[in-house]
């Protein structure tokens, strides 16, 4: 049953798939056939064009044509004008032949002469050419000459110019030293009075602002082993909440980055992560530029701390980390490696930071795109 059932299917379907093959080889053909008229097309356009070159030359040599046809004509004139002149000399060269007769015995005299004369001539001739070519050389190296010489003249004018200017300056220079140096002993002392002074001022100063430091810090030590949100004041940005540490690596950390809730998106455009974004209490990045206007008071240090599904934890200690400013991208520096890891973000080092609407990694791609976060890319997300 199972083989009738086949044969029956085959003898049903097998019109069917023949005629498939059929439509599919017509439409094969037709595509071929399709590309030969544009081929054909393409050809004809070229055949065109070329015909219309050669019509343009065509047209060009028929003018041409034209002009010859006219020289032609005023040739001919001019040669029956000269046949005519030719008929009226043949009568006068009859008269002179007879004359010449007479004097044919002279002029083998005089053509052994010429043939001499001609002679000197031609070495005179080749004199002259030589004497030519030497006279144009001459000119042509006379004319370089001139022009050297122009160029040295408006040098020397302008050095007599400068050695006039130095000669006036140093008159002066002369006249005014004597008083310089009186003048450098009054100012000598005045400026020993001055730095005693501002010994004093700088002191005073340095008072001032370890006292400023204590009422606005602009660290986190200052708030010893109280942790949590406190308020620092950096230049140029102001009063801003931070979240320091003093558990993980000892007191004074600030945190700029805590991923522990993975309810926050880290996938954030350039503006969201210059300015900062989450909560202290859950996720959050601190902001690109404060963490540029910190790290560019004094040196600071940056403590990484990770624990993975399995609660192993692993540490990176970097001892001199500052991101640059914004016109160069906040690229990355670290410093010297220690911890119980790989020091995975050394390929990160000097790299700018990256987001889906900045890409400034090494990859053919946008990493922020792929990997659904802003970071300092080189060409991949590996930093551990």
């Amino acid at each position: 049953m199972e083989e009738q059932c086949r044969l029956h299917n085959y003898k049903t379907v097998k019109p069917l798939l023949d005629y498939f093959r059929q439509v599919r080889n017509e439409l094969e053909q037709s595509e071929t056939k399709e590309k030969q008229i544009s081929e054909l097309n393409s050809d004809l356009m070229e055949k065109y064009h070329e015909i219309v070159r050669i019509h343009e030359t065509f047209m060009n040599e028929a003018a041409l044509l034209n002009e010859y046809r006219n020289k032609v004509i005023k040739g001919e004139n001019d040669l029956q004008l000269c046949q005519n002149k030719v008929d009226k000399s043949e009568s006068t060269i009859l008269k002179l032949k007879e004359q010449l007769s007479d004097k044919s015995t002279n002029l083998d005299t005089f053509q052994v002469q010429l043939k001499s004369v001609n002679s000197t001539l031609i070495e005179k001739d080749e004199n002259i050419k030589r004497f030519s070519e030497n006279i144009k050389n001459n000119k042509e190296h006379q004319k370089t000459l001139e022009l050297k010489l122009e160029k040295s003249k408006s040098i020397l004018i302008k050095h007599e110019k400068d050695i006039q200017l130095c000669r006036s300056e140093i008159n002066k220079l002369n006249t005014t030293s004597e008083n310089i140096r009186e003048e450098q002993k009054k100012i000598q002392l005045k400026l020993k009075e001055s730095e005693t002074k501002l010994i004093d001022k700088v002191k005073e100063n340095q008072l001032c602002q370890s006292a400023l430091h204590k009422l606005n810090p602009t660290t986190c030590p200052p708030f010893g082993n109280y942790s949590g949100v406190h308020q620092l004041n950096v230049s140029r940005i102001g009063l801003f909440n931070v979240l320091c540490d003093s558990q993980l690596a000892g007191p004074g950390w600030i945190v700029i980055q805590q991923r522990v809730g993975g309810n926050e998106s880290f996938d954030r455009d350039w503006a969201t992560y210059r300015k900062g974004f989450g909560s202290f209490e859950s996720d959050f990045f601190l902001g690109l530029e404060k963490i540029h206007r910190i790290t560019s008071l004094q040196r600071f240090e940056l403590y990484i701390y990770l624990v993975e599904k399995n609660e192993s934890t692993y540490n990176a200690h970097y001892d001199d980390f500052k991101i640059s400013d914004e016109d160069n991208g906040y690229a990355l520096s670290l410093g010297k490696f220690n911890g119980t890891i790989r020091d995975g973000m050394r390929l990160n080092e000097n790299m700018k930071f990256t987001t889906f609407d900045h890409d400034n990694d090494k990859a053919r791609g946008n990493c922020a795109i792929i990997y659904e976060s802003g970071w300092w890319y080189k060409d991949g997300f590996f930093s551990r």
